[in-house]
């Protein structure tokens, strides 16, 4: 079956990019001596994420308790979380899991480690945790100067035991050329060996020093002191990464197939592909490199200019030899938010349909009740 034959909107992944994709990482982890724990939240399919152990992932980064679950029942068994976590019933999942897997959380403030503490104590075990490191987005963790106080205060919980640190610089989705993708990297790298050597100092000793972005994961592959890379987003690329430089489309494994369904006046197509299929997204974190809500792949003169909820508008510059009832393949601009509207993707090979891949640590496919 081709890919054309399918019914319209799809969601693809091309299978043979998605794995040179995942195999690079992996060697350029491998090479410079540091381990790869990639961030599911992108794929958020366990298949996917068996592939990129397969090539040489150690762990895994996950976004969300409910990935962390579907992760162990399939016997996947190191397992950072990346964001703290506070309110009863979430630790008590917390609580499940550290009985089956190695868990590490993420703690940033007293008042979640205090509440976690709590019910590890009633649990009688412990779990690991890495201090988040504020390295430019402002959003979870502490100043570097700030970590030692912070680290200090958290050593009184017994039921948990400091391994690390790590950040996240996502503010690197707001810059505008390479060399400002640099320049967050160095403050990523400056970020986390300030924050090292303040702990080391008073006597703490680090298991891990992650970090994790796809646009700076090539330019802190040679830092000393970094042992833990956690990017996500290089599993499928997308419009963002291409457009900030970091790969050309041609790698972008996954896209939304759509059929040309009007020509309501010049200049202008609509396509079955609307927010529902590629989401609003212009930019995680502000990027103003793109242009419209997606590539239209081998189309340059079509921009995809709005989007209702199942339709979008493309805008034609100049010509185009498209009809209403022929397909195009669309490259989102961020393909996590994308691949999370769908159970699954088809996966292909060329032109060719070769299978289904579960996207299955989606929130909402688990009952709470």
């Amino acid at each position: 079956m081709k890919i054309w034959d399918l019914s319209t909107p799809a969601f693809l992944v091309d299978l043979d990019v998605l794995e040179k994709n995942i195999e690079e990482a992996a060697e350029l982890a491998q090479k410079s001596g540091k381990s790869l724990w990639p961030m599911v939240k992108t794929h958020k399919s366990t298949e996917i994420a068996a592939l990129q152990k397969a090539a040489g992932a150690e762990g895994f980064l996950v976004g969300t308790l409910l990935e962390a679950e579907k992760l162990v029942e399939k016997g996947f068994t190191n397992i950072m979380v990346a964001y703290p976590v506070a309110g009863r019933e979430n630790i008590k999942r917390v609580v499940d899991l550290a009985k089956k897997a190695r868990i590490i959380l993420s703690l940033d403030c007293m008042e979640a480690a205090e509440q976690i503490n709590r019910a590890l104590e009633e649990a009688g075990i412990a779990l690991e945790y890495l201090i988040i490191v504020d390295s430019g987005l402002k959003r979870f963790g502490v100043l570097p100067e700030d970590i030692k106080k912070l680290s200090e205060e958290l050593s009184a919980h017994k039921n948990l035991k400091l391994t690390g640190i790590a950040t996240h610089p996502g503010h690197v989705y707001g810059v505008g050329s390479p060399e400002e993708i640099k320049n967050v990297a160095h403050d990523e790298i400056r970020a986390l060996r300030t924050a090292a050597e303040s702990l080391e100092r008073a006597g703490f000793n680090l298991q891990i020093i992650a970090t994790g972005s796809t646009p700076t994961f090539r330019h802190v592959l040679e830092d000393e002191r970094i042992n833990v890379l956690r990017p996500g987003n290089y599993v499928f690329y997308d419009s963002i990464q291409a457009s900030l430089g970091v790969v050309p489309f041609e790698r972008c494994a996954f896209t939304v197939m759509g059929t040309v369904i009007s020509k309501p006046r010049a200049g202008e197509l609509l396509v079955d592909v609307g927010s529902k299929c590629l989401g609003l997204d212009r930019g995680a974190h502000g990027t103003s490199l793109l242009k419209g809500y997606g590539t239209v792949i081998g189309h340059p003169e079509l921009t995809l200019v709005s989007l209702s909820e199942e339709v979008g508008k493309m805008e034609i510059k100049g010509k185009t030899a498209l009809q209403v009832g022929d397909k195009v393949r669309i490259i989102p601009n961020h393909a996590c938010a994308a691949c999370n509207m769908t159970s699954f993707l088809v996966g292909h090979r060329g032109e060719e349909v070769e299978k289904i891949i579960e996207v299955d640590m989606r929130n909402g496919t688990k009952k709470v009740l």
